[in-house]
This record gives C-alpha cells, sequence and structure tokens, in this order.
C-alpha cells in the first residue's frame, strides 16, 4: 500500500527546499539576465510593465490569448498549473497543464481573465518570472522566463 501523498510531500519538504535555494542561486546569475539585442527587443514586446512584482508570477499577453483560445475550444473552466519537477539538463523541468483542480497551498495569479496556478514548493522556482506562449516552426508551448529573457532549463 502506497504511503499518503501528504506524508510524502512532508518528507520531500526538506529535500526540496534546500534545492529550491540552490536553485534560487542559480538563477539571480547573470547568466540569465544576459541576452542578444534581438531577444531583448522580442521580449520587450511581450513584457509586463515597467513596474514588476518580483514575488508575483507574470504572464505575457500572448499567454493570456492562447489561454483564452484553449478555454473557448476544449478547456472550458481549466486554469493554467505551472509545475517545477525533478528532470532536464539542470536537474529541474517546467511543467504545464490544464487543471480544473485546486489545493490549499496553490498560489493563483490572474490576468485578463486567465489564472496561472503554482504550487508552494514551485513557487520558489518561479517567483518574479514570467510565462510566455511562443509559436516557432518546430513548436508551439508555453515558456517561462525571468527578466524577459527565456532560458530553456
Amino acid at each position: 500500500m502506497a504511503p499518503p501523498r501528504s506524508l510524502i510531500l512532508h518528507r520531500l519538504t526538506p529535500y526540496f527546499a534546500a534545492r529550491i535555494r540552490q536553485n534560487q542561486r542559480l538563477l539571480s546569475s547573470s547568466f540569465f539576465y544576459s541576452s542578444s539585442s534581438s531577444a531583448a527587443e522580442e521580449a520587450s514586446s511581450s513584457s509586463p510593465s515597467p513596474s514588476v512584482d518580483l514575488d508575483s508570477v507574470h504572464m505575457t499577453d500572448t499567454c493570456v490569448q492562447r489561454m483564452k483560445q484553449l478555454q473557448a475550444s476544449e478547456a472550458e473552466g481549466k486554469v493554467l498549473r505551472l509545475s517545477v519537477e525533478t528532470g532536464g539538463c539542470s536537474g529541474f523541468q517546467y511543467v504545464f497543464d490544464l487543471d480544473d483542480k485546486s489545493y490549499p497551498d496553490d498560489r493563483v495569479f490572474e490576468k485578463g481573465g486567465v489564472k496561472l496556478v503554482v504550487d508552494n514548493i514551485s513557487y520558489d522556482f518561479v517567483k518574479g518570472a514570467t510565462v510566455d506562449y511562443v509559436e516557432e516552426l518546430i513548436r508551439s508551448a508555453f515558456q517561462v522566463g525571468l527578466g524577459g529573457n527565456f532560458p530553456r532549463l
């Protein structure tokens, strides 16, 4: 019989807290804040207003538009859930889901009638970040960026 989810989360919290602090130092390094001029021009068109709240998770207008399209076609009543899980090159990866549930430890951010939900553990990784929706030749996806830059983790 598997242990209850809350027991597992309680036991893993110290591990995640240590990894969060370690990644917070990595994320605040100058590597993530340097970009080419073309990337800076692109980011300025979809980044939030100059008075950015560093404790919030922001959504670009493109992200809001795409969520409204999804809600109109197939995901009515659902919210965009952002979480950080183990995996990827840096040891962590962003995961986006359309979800209709919320939990007591969730943080909810709203823009233009669209809600973004982040669980409490993942919040430490993404606070102050911006969620954007990009369309490229080979893919289209939601992605997370810091200070207008969108590094791939």
